[in-house]
Formats: C-alpha cells, structure tokens, sequence
C-alpha cells in the first residue's frame, strides 16, 4: 500500500504498522536520490528496487545488512532490466548492493520462474501501472505463493487498476492516476500464528481476541484457522475480531496422540512453518512439513536455524532444502538459550514455548522488523518476562 500510495498521492491508508519494516519503507520511498539502507527488509529490498527502476530523474544506491547482501535478487533485476530498467550490481553480481538509475519502462512483456519468492512477482505487479503499456507476466513452471500474488492483484484492482491472472499469465493495464480512495491495512495472520501455537499449547477454554481479521482474508497464512483446529484451536470471527479459544480433541483428531504426525505442503504460506514446528514439539507431536524452499533465503536459513534450536530443547528434527520432518516424543530441556539468528520470526515463534520450559531469547529486540509491541503484548497474557540483568 506505501508504494502504490508513492505512485498514487490519491490513496490514504489507515491502521499502519509501526514495525521496522514499514518504516524503512516509507523512508526509502522518500528519498529522491542517494544511498538507501534498508537494514534486514527483505521485502523494502525487492519493491523499493522495482519502485526506483520505474521513477524517471531518480537515482539511488539501494543497500542493507550483512545478510541482506547475501540474498538473492538476480531474478528481479533481470526482468526489470529487460522492461528497460538501469540497474547494476556494485558487489556480487546476483545480489546488493545495486545502483538504480530511474527511468521510463519502455517494453511490457517479460517471463519469471514461477517457484520463487512471489515478493519478486508483487515487485513488478505494484509497479505495473506506471509502465506505458501496463505488464503481461509469465510465469514458467509451478507457481509458489498464489495467495500473495491474488492479495497483490486484489488491492491494484481496489485502486480501479484493471488486472487479470490465467493460468501462468498475468495482465496488468496501465493507469495514471486514480479516484481517492481510503484502505485499512488488515492485521497481519503471520503475527496471528503466534497467538495459535500459544491457545494451542495451553488447556481447554483458554481463549484469546485479536483485531482487524477477516474471515475471506486473502493473506495466505490465513489458512491458520484451519490448519489449527488440528490443535484443538477453534477460530471465531466476530469482524473486525478474531476470537481464539481451545477446545478439547476427540480421540479422532490430530494431534489426539504422539504417534500421529501433521503433514503439510506449505508452499502458499511459508512464513508459519517455524511456528507449526514449535507448537508441534511443544505438543509432542510430530510434522512434516513441505514447500518450504524460500526459507533458506530468507532473514536466515530458517530450516537451518529450526534444527539448530529445535535440537538444543531435545527435539529429533531432519531438514532439507525444502522439507523439515519432526519426530513426535521428546523430553524438553529445560532453560535453553535460543539463537534468533537476526530473524524476528524465531524469536515469536519459539516464544510461546515459555508456556512448557523457561527459555532465554537472545537479541530479542529483533521482533521490531514486524512486530514491535511483541513482547508487551505477551505481558498482556500474563507471561513473565524479565529482561536481562532484571
């Protein structure tokens, strides 16, 4: 939304997350040449390097962390390149930092591999309408994230931006300007997962309310109303609030006993598989978990940093490049320490194991890329939370 906001002053946006990567964002949107860090935001990364291809008289150095130099973005500069964009690299050819030299997209035809990041493909859809002749994408191969694709068609065509999605193609017409309109950002259903793996891990009747969630919610982690009812998790919408309460299992349900195991293919909602492994373990359950090929370039090798830590509390855990498998069972270690790797997501989604072990999450100020209110939130559930030295 603060990208389309950019290209159309007429959009006003409300309920704005005060998170890290959102300030970032709107800093790097401002700026109208030089050099711009954004720090760990992946997602700033690939839309402000689309955004800075398209504005005409602009030039920027677009730049971040240690990890985020390690991160791949030849597949986007590449198809901006060949729209007629002037990016270059000034480290590792494939990855930032980049130089951006702005100018006016003079073709609109351009393939992408479909299994990537679908952030790759919301980069050139968000810029589409600027471009003369709108965006005909094609997408080679089986596509990853459809949901993220349809949320980013869906808010270009709130915006009265004609689009179209058929089979491994997409339309998007070009347009110049747009009546005004006012859109409230819904909550995000990755920080939602947290508040799952905690009603999970903890008894019947137990009960949580959060706000602004919607039951058609297009965001693909939305899915955690279903997949949580594998817990005992019912989910309630009473709009714009999503009520949470756990119920008891029958003997038919999983995870009704240790030796059952949670298979899913998480290809359309990646960014829950640390907290689905974590409740799992917590429950002594066992998983094995899918479509998780984008986790290794991701704030860090997330299957990686999950066996890492899983490991240390006494879990039996295999991963490979895009599958992590659990074993059910397990003694948990009391009082380990975990690593967050400077990934916010391991730190929320270890959190909730507070409820079975002590834990001690280290540099755990990182919840602010996306969550800043994390930890004073789960004080609000009556977690004991001292910080160091405390």
């Amino acid at each position: 939304m603060l990208l389309l906001q950019a290209l159309f002053p007429q959009l006003e946006i409300r309920n704005l997350s005060n998170a890290d990567d959102v300030q970032v964002m709107s800093k790097g949107l401002k700026a109208h040449s030089g050099t711009v860090d954004i720090h760990h935001a992946g997602t700033a990364m690939r839309f402000l390097t689309a955004f800075f291809a398209t504005q005409e008289g602009r030039e920027a150095t677009l730049t971040g962390s240690s990890r985020m130099k390690e991160r791949p973005i030849k597949v986007l500069v590449d198809a901006l390149n060949e729209l007629g964009a002037d990016i270059s690299y000034l480290g590792n050819t494939g990855y930032p930092p980049l130089r951006i030299k702005g100018r006016k997209l003079d073709k609109h035809k351009v393939s992408l591999p479909a299994n990537i990041s679908s952030q790759y493909i919301s980069a050139l859809l968000l810029v589409a309408p600027g471009i003369p002749d709108g965006l005909e994408l094609e997408l080679l191969g089986e596509i990853t994230s459809v949901p993220y694709i349809r949320m980013t068609l869906s808010l270009l065509e709130s915006l009265g931006i004609e689009t179209e999605f058929t089979g491994n193609r997409i339309r998007v017409k070009p347009k110049e300007s747009i009546d005004p309109v006012t859109l409230r950002v819904e909550s995000d259903w990755s920080s939602a997962s947290y508040y799952y793996s905690i009603v999970a891990l903890c008894p019947a009747g137990t009960q949580v309310k959060l706000s602004s969630y919607r039951r058609d919610s297009l965001q693909g982690d939305s899915i955690l109303a279903e997949v949580y009812r594998n817990f005992g998790v019912k989910s309630r919408f009473e709009e714009p609030f999503l009520h949470l309460e756990k119920v008891p299992l029958s003997e038919n349900d999983i995870p009704s006993s240790p030796e059952k195991i949670l298979e899913l293919d998480l290809a359309d909602a990646p960014d829950i598989a640390q907290t689905l492994a974590v409740t799992c373990f917590g429950l002594g359950m066992g998983c094995r978990l899918s479509g998780l090929h984008t986790l290794k370039i991701k704030e860090t090798d997330r299957l990686e940093a999950l066996r890492a830590e899983l490991t240390k509390l006494g879990a039996s855990i295999r991963v490979s490049d895009k599958h992590l498998e659990l074993d059910p069972g397990g003694k948990i270690i009391k009082d380990v320490s975990i690593s967050t790797y400077n990934d916010h997501r391991m730190a929320m989604a270890f959190a909730p194991l507070a409820l079975r072990t002590g834990l001690y999450i280290e540099d755990a100020g990182v919840v602010s890329k996306s969550y800043p209110d994390f930890w004073e939130d789960l004080g609000k559930l009556n977690f004991r939370i001292r910080t160091e030295g405390q």
